[in-house]
């Protein structure tokens, strides 16, 4: 088993959805749970610059293109980021909108 890695990633709301957007996260769907810690996302964070509509996630995994792979293979995941798209800039899925980031420092 390979050591786990962190992994940073930014996606872009739009601006005046940004309040619907934290609201929706307030209640995320125990499959979709489920379906994160199976395919890999641990200690998963994702925080936001509301003023600039930036999301920032945070997550430790073995394998980040296994971990996006397993969820885009869930049906919950299809259903999930349907949901989210109208809050998202780009008019493609959200998970597909992940820019991520390449860490350069870190202290332990």
């Amino acid at each position: 088993m390979s050591a786990s890695r962190r992994v940073c990633f930014t996606m872009r709301l739009k601006p005046d959805r940004v309040d619907d957007y934290l609201a929706a996260h307030t209640t995320v769907w125990p499959d979709m749970l489920d379906a994160l810690r199976e395919t890999g996302w641990h200690d998963y964070s994702l925080f936001v610059d509301a003023a600039n509509g930036l999301v920032v996630g945070y997550l430790e995994t073995d394998d980040f293109d296994a971990a996006v792979a397993g969820m885009n293979a869930r049906e919950v995941n299809d259903r999930w980021q349907a949901t989210m798209a109208e809050f998202f800039a780009e008019e493609t899925p959200p998970d597909s909108t992940m820019n991520r980031l390449t860490e350069y420092f870190h202290l332990d």
